[in-house]
């Protein structure tokens, strides 16, 4: 298959983690309004998806080691579809708890084998550049469905979105079905879960833990922006999905540049040069809140915060993905587990007291900086690695 060609549909299915939770970010304080239910619960309707997308991870990469990509990926993308129509028909919170678990369970199947797939056909220097593709293509979810649900909301409403990702769960579906290849040859097949073998890689476990670091840091964003913006500083919805899209257009750069410079760099040097400059980039926005910058103070270091992630994930998912071809879809789910599962916590915790500029930009310091640190004492233990 044109790598091109790959690389794009990989990136469309890779968005059902942003477009599960972008889409309808907008409708979340009608959702709390017309299921009567508290800030607390209506954003745990995004955090409990994304324990799903976290988990189920766990399940469809190994599945895909053993069977092969196509299946499992048809299939997940299948029964998201489905879920979703449920989601439009929930009478009460907890039916709509119970089936966005459900929808991330089996929308998790496009985001680990997109780079488990990805690990078949690439490796090293040519791996991040494939990843960073797909960083970019992925990213411009959080650009359109934001602005897009910012417009459906007053118009279809919060039911009638979760219609449209239907419609995207049955699109991707014949996308992966037409034109995704399998990659995994019938030879490669059959290996048991080898999660022990990955676990006893120290090098490996580091970059978990520093992934679920950023995953606590962007979750936090991701859940306590649009009460942030929205009720803080009395953005409208429409005016707030601009913004949002504003922040993933800088993330779509920023994989550009991790595209451009990897080469005369070198994976790791990249690598940390982008986890220290978010830390950094955090470290401004809670600084400019405590000293009253007011919205200025809060959407200029968060675009930059977006632009350094951006360059950050493609990396780092290749570097630790690096000496385990063998065991890809194992290793991307766990990846994307530790991603995915310690930010849908963080985040509900954050806004117990009600979510604020501040609260957002402490626990988004707090993760970053301890990714950055992490990073830096990842460089010695397999120089030759983390050097090239």
């Amino acid at each position: 298959m044109n790598r091109r060609r790959l690389a794009v549909v990989l990136g469309l299915l890779e968005v059902f983690g942003p477009i599960s939770m972008d889409l309808y970010l907008p409708a979340l304080p009608r959702l709390a309004a017309d299921l009567h239910t508290s800030t607390s619960l209506a954003q745990a309707t995004m955090s409990i998806c994304m324990l799903g997308l976290a988990f189920g991870q766990l399940v469809a990469g190994p599945l895909s080691d053993r069977f092969g990509r196509r299946r499992p990926l048809l299939a997940g993308t299948a029964l998201f579809a489905v879920l979703s129509l449920v989601c439009a028909a929930a009478p009460s919170i907890e039916v709509l708890l119970a089936a966005r678990l459900l929808q991330g369970l089996c929308g998790s199947a496009g985001i680990v084998l997109s780079l488990a797939i990805a690990r078949d056909v690439a490796s090293g220097v040519e791996l991040v550049r494939l990843l960073a593709v797909l960083t970019t293509v992925g990213a411009l979810a959080p650009i359109v469905a934001p602005v897009a649900g910012g417009q459906l909301d007053p118009w279809i409403g919060w039911r009638g979105i979760f219609v449209v990702l239907a419609g995207i769960g049955v699109t991707l579906f014949l996308l992966a079905l037409v034109f995704l290849p399998e990659t995994l040859s019938p030879g490669s097949r059959g290996r048991p879960s080898e999660f022990g073998v990955l676990l006893r890689d120290r090098l490996f476990v580091r970059y978990l833990l520093i992934s679920a670091c950023g995953g606590a840091g962007f979750f936090t964003y991701l859940t306590s922006v649009s009460f942030v913006l929205q009720d803080g500083y009395s953005l409208s919805a429409r005016v707030f999905s601009l913004c949002f899209a504003a922040n993933a257009a800088m993330s779509i750069l920023g994989a550009q540049l991790n595209r451009a410079a990897v080469h005369r760099l070198g994976p790791a040097r990249m690598y940390l040069i982008a986890t220290t400059a978010t830390a950094l980039t955090a470290a401004a926005m809670l600084s400019a809140t405590l000293l009253g910058a007011g919205l200025p103070g809060v959407l200029i270091p968060l675009a930059a915060l977006l632009f350094t992630t951006g360059a950050t994930q493609p990396t780092g998912s290749a570097l630790a993905m690096t000496d385990h071809g063998p065991r890809a879809g194992a290793a991307a789910a766990l990846l994307g587990m530790s991603a995915f599962a310690v930010g849908p916590v963080v985040g509900p915790l954050v806004s117990l007291n009600g979510p604020g500029p501040v609260s957002m930009g402490i626990t988004m310091t707090a993760a970053y900086v301890s990714a950055a640190l992490l990073a830096w004492t990842t460089r010695r233990p397999r120089r030759g690695a983390l050097t090239r």
